[in-house]
């Protein structure tokens, strides 16, 4: 498998993480108590954590002085290969836990999976990251359950979030050509194989929220070839600033 190959199969999975972590360092802050403000902190930590390892990596794998640091706030909209659900923003705390909620079944589902690729940098990131992404998993499962069946307006909230995002859910399943190429070297991880006990955890979460499960015949997508929504630049912009405007900068 070719260097560019494996780079852009790992900015698939390692962007997903940066811009997730990204939205909830937003939120810093900003919770609506304590202790969930503190764990959606944590969280944001441990997913910039991963995509640290990730970039690492890429930069090895790239040579040529490039650093993590450049990887992660010097490429360009069209170059980050995130899934369109991890830039949306953060609307209101439902959209949070479900945005969050959405990615974490995928997320562990995924590591589980990747702990077994022949590579054995990806194989160690994935069993290492593996015991923080089932907290993330059972902590928006049950604030999924806790809002879903909870008061009418935190029902009412939740399930709005449900509706708007659910069309996010499928883009998770796409393989992109370094994908495919990724998968057939034994490296990466087939996607579209998960896909069926992706959905029966997600609608046995939302049933046992008492929220209704959405019927969308058409999905979005295109964040994974680059071509992302309206709220991406605006986060970049956030992201980026520092390293734009002060370039070389150092502590």
């Amino acid at each position: 498998m070719k260097n560019e190959n494996l780079i852009q199969y790992i900015y698939g999975i390692a962007d997903n993480a940066l811009i997730l972590g990204q939205r909830l360092s937003e939120l810093c802050g900003h919770g609506p108590n304590l202790e969930t403000d503190i764990a959606g902190t944590n969280m944001a930590l441990d997913l910039l954590g991963q995509t640290r390892s990730y970039y690492q990596y890429v930069a090895q794998l790239s040579g040529e002085g490039t650093t993590e640091d450049d990887i992660a706030f010097l490429r360009t909209e069209r170059q980050y290969k995130n899934v369109l659900l991890v830039e949306q923003p953060n609307t209101h705390f439902g959209y949070v836990i479900t945005r969050q909620f959405f990615y974490d079944v995928f997320h562990l589902l995924l590591l589980q999976e990747l702990q077994n690729s022949k590579d054995e940098t990806l194989a160690a990131i994935a069993k290492k990251g593996i015991k923080e992404v089932s907290y993330h998993q059972r902590f928006s499962s049950d604030w999924i359950k806790r809002l879903g069946d909870g008061t009418e307006v935190s029902h009412s909230k939740v399930q709005e979030a449900v509706d708007n995002l659910w069309k996010f859910t499928d883009e998770l399943f796409h393989t992109t050509e370094d994908d495919k190429v990724a998968i057939k070297s034994g490296i990466g991880v087939d996607v579209t194989q998960l896909k069926s006990a992706y959905y029966e955890k997600i609608k046995a979460i939302l049933e046992e929220a008492t929220l209704n499960i959405p019927d969308h015949k058409w999905f979005r997508k295109g964040g994974k070839e680059g071509i992302h929504s309206e709220h991406m630049g605006y986060l970049l912009s956030d992201l980026q600033y520092m390293q734009r405007t002060y370039p070389d900068m150092k502590w």
